[in-house]
């Protein structure tokens, strides 16, 4: 039989990296999407092929551009034949004072966080349907516990949080749609002040930072073994929603 294939988004770096890695591992065929990263994700796919061989397949498109969505369904469908998994990692993050948003801060976050998911589970439903299938939505936090200053991303993620739940109902009972919720894994890119940080910290019960790893394990868990579990909201976040 051939091997299950997942289409992960934003998978060059960081969590989404990660999510690939740990895929890959369980036995999938990957279809590695990425925006600008090129040569990140060519990396990681030259380390996954010299796993396995004609394992990975990388796709490079601008999620806001609505054409580019089915197409990556398409192109991965046309590679492997199937599809499995769709797990939407890829997301957008920036603050979004009020007073200054604007609109087009407003279309980009939820492009990423909330539109792009929702219409690739729509391009890829009549295949994870054949295959029953799963999809994973990467969350957050911030969908249930406002963020200052980034309400737009917080919207955002809400929407992405009823996406799940709803999708959950539409596809049942062939596919399980489920998200993961992570709490303090990796600081942002363009860096965070350690006193932050540390308030940060100190309102985690479990008083540190997560890996990547531990989210992608809570992907494969969902994909794989949590065969009763749809609609809901897996928070790996050492307790953070607890500390307020």
């Amino acid at each position: 039989m051939s091997a299950p294939v997942a289409l992960i988004t934003g998978s060059a770096k960081r969590i989404g990296a990660a999510i690939a890695r740990t895929l890959h591992a369980d036995g999938y065929d990957l279809a590695l999407h990425y925006r600008g990263s090129a040569d990140a994700v060519a990396a990681l796919a030259a380390e996954l092929e010299a796993a396995r061989p004609g394992s990975t397949l990388t796709l490079q498109a601008d999620l806001a551009e609505f054409d580019r969505l089915p197409e990556l369904v398409a192109h991965t469908v046309g590679r492997y034949g199937r599809l499995d998994a769709l797990v939407n990692n890829a997301s957008g993050f920036a603050p979004t004072p009020l007073g200054s948003a604007t609109p087009a801060q407003w279309d980009a976050l939820f492009a990423s966080n909330a539109r792009a998911p929702f219409f690739l589970a729509q391009a890829a439903a009549p295949h994870l349907k054949a295959a029953h299938g799963a999809i994973v939505n990467l969350v957050d936090i911030y969908a249930e516990q406002p963020l200052r200053e980034h309400t737009l991303y917080c919207m955002a993620k809400a929407a992405l949080v009823m996406a799940t739940r709803s999708l959950a109902l539409e596809l049942a009972p062939q596919v399980r749609v489920n998200a993961v919720a992570p709490g303090a894994i990796l600081w942002p890119e363009d860096g965070k002040d350690e006193a932050a940080q540390a308030a940060m910290l100190a309102r985690t019960p479990l008083g540190r930072t997560g890996t990547p790893e531990e989210i992608a394990e809570a992907v494969r868990w969902l994909l794989r073994e949590a065969r009763y579990t749809t609609g809901q909201v897996l928070r790996v976040d050492g307790g953070r929603l607890l500390g307020g």
